[in-house]
């Protein structure tokens, strides 16, 4: 029998990345430049995420079915003076989690999901909703006039922890990841993406779970026994959500229906982080902008000395960040590509590498109005690279 892998594909618009993939490669090339760009934005990333991950699942534990939570994004430890810089904007801008999160819900997708529509989250939510307002009679009829209403309220407090479960392993992943290049252990992309690959599938069946605190007593609404696990259930929706589809963002687009600017079907949205131009960024009403300029304050130094000596400076840094995130997010991608494969890579079973094969082209269809080229374009181009200390 002949062997795929030594067939590349040559009919295929992107067969290139096909061919790469099946020989060990990755999305983005492997070159020096990109390793440092990857490394030192995921370290950066991976600090932000820890912030937003506690955060989500602070504001989610103590902030439920309180309708104006003014303080949530203090973690329960509120003072004037985080007062006062938060009201500076010298704070980490944890609206970008919630964009994030609300992108998950509106998509949906996974189990999480499929759970939250179940009769047995109801019941659980009824249970939370009347413990909660247990002594409020005002809400008390509120509930019976909008029955939904409240239920919703616990719908969104579900995608808030998950998402923060889900980043919290991913800012592990991201910061290991960024220790062992410092050690001299990560030297090429294809090392880069085993690194996150292996992170996905060492928490692959982690549990999901949600439970809230009223009173003296602990109420279950996401318990163990649903089954929910971060891989299948977080992982899968955000890449799906948020590197994919995303959300068309305020002053871009019309969101007119007659000017046919957005897609009538959710599943036709391109709009994520796989196919965002970078140049918007910067601009008032891009979400992407909170994240750059929350990433923008824990730059590596090596790093930032590439940006600062780029054709601009530091006059478009968040831009450069931003494409620089964007070719991290494609080694992500390329992790859980390979990380879902049908078969082994390095499979010798013929049907298994066609399986593979198509399984690949699928993916790829998909990426074809991506910036997928582009940041391959960018690579290519010369940097100078710091010296590290």
């Amino acid at each position: 029998m002949v062997n795929i892998k030594n067939k590349p594909i040559t009919n295929y618009p992107l067969f290139e990345y096909i061919n790469r993939l099946e020989s060990g490669g990755a999305l983005l090339p492997d070159t020096p430049e990109n390793v440092l760009e990857v490394v030192g934005i995921l370290k950066s990333y991976g600090v932000v995420l820890d912030a937003y991950s506690k955060n989500l699942i602070y504001v989610a534990e103590h902030q439920f079915l309180v309708f104006f939570p003014f303080f949530k994004y203090f973690n329960g430890e509120f003072s004037f003076k985080k007062l006062l810089r938060h009201w500076w904007h010298d704070r980490i801008n944890f609206e970008y989690a919630e964009y994030c999160m609300k992108a998950m819900m509106w998509h949906g997708g996974g189990g999480l999901d499929q759970y939250l529509d179940s009769a047995e989250f109801e019941k659980r939510a009824q249970a939370v909703i009347e413990a909660k307002f247990k002594a409020n009679p005002i809400m008390k009829g509120v509930h019976q006039l909008f029955p939904d209403f409240l239920t919703e309220q616990l719908r969104v407090s579900a995608y808030t922890t998950a998402l923060g479960q889900f980043w919290r392993v991913m800012a592990d992943i991201f910061l290991t990841l960024s220790d062992r290049y410092d050690q001299g252990e990560i030297k090429s992309i294809p090392e880069v993406v085993d690194h996150i690959k292996a992170g996905l599938v060492a928490d692959a069946t982690k549990p999901i779970t949600y439970a809230v605190k009223i009173r003296d007593k602990v109420y279950d609404i996401i318990p163990k026994s649903v089954g929910l696990t971060f891989l299948a259930d977080t992982a899968i929706p955000y890449v799906e959500a948020v590197f994919f589809r995303g959300t068309p963002f305020l002053g871009t687009v019309s969101y007119n229906a007659q000017a046919y600017q957005i897609p009538p079907d959710q599943a036709r949205f391109q709009y994520g982080a796989l196919y965002a131009d970078p140049l918007p960024i910067g601009g008032a009403g891009i979400p992407p902008t909170l994240l750059m300029q929350d990433m923008r304050h824990y730059l590596p130094d090596y790093l930032h000395k590439v940006y600062q000596h780029s054709l601009r400076g530091e006059d478009d840094l968040r831009v450069q960040i931003c494409i620089s995130f964007q070719k991290s997010m494609f080694c992500v991608t390329t992790a859980a590509i390979l990380g879902l494969m049908p078969y082994p890579l390095d499979t010798q079973n013929p049907e298994e590498e066609q399986a593979n094969r198509v399984y690949l082209q699928k993916w790829l269809d998909r990426l074809k109005t991506s910036r997928l080229e582009d940041v391959n374009k960018e690579s290519n181009l010369p940097v100078a690279l710091p010296k590290k200390v």
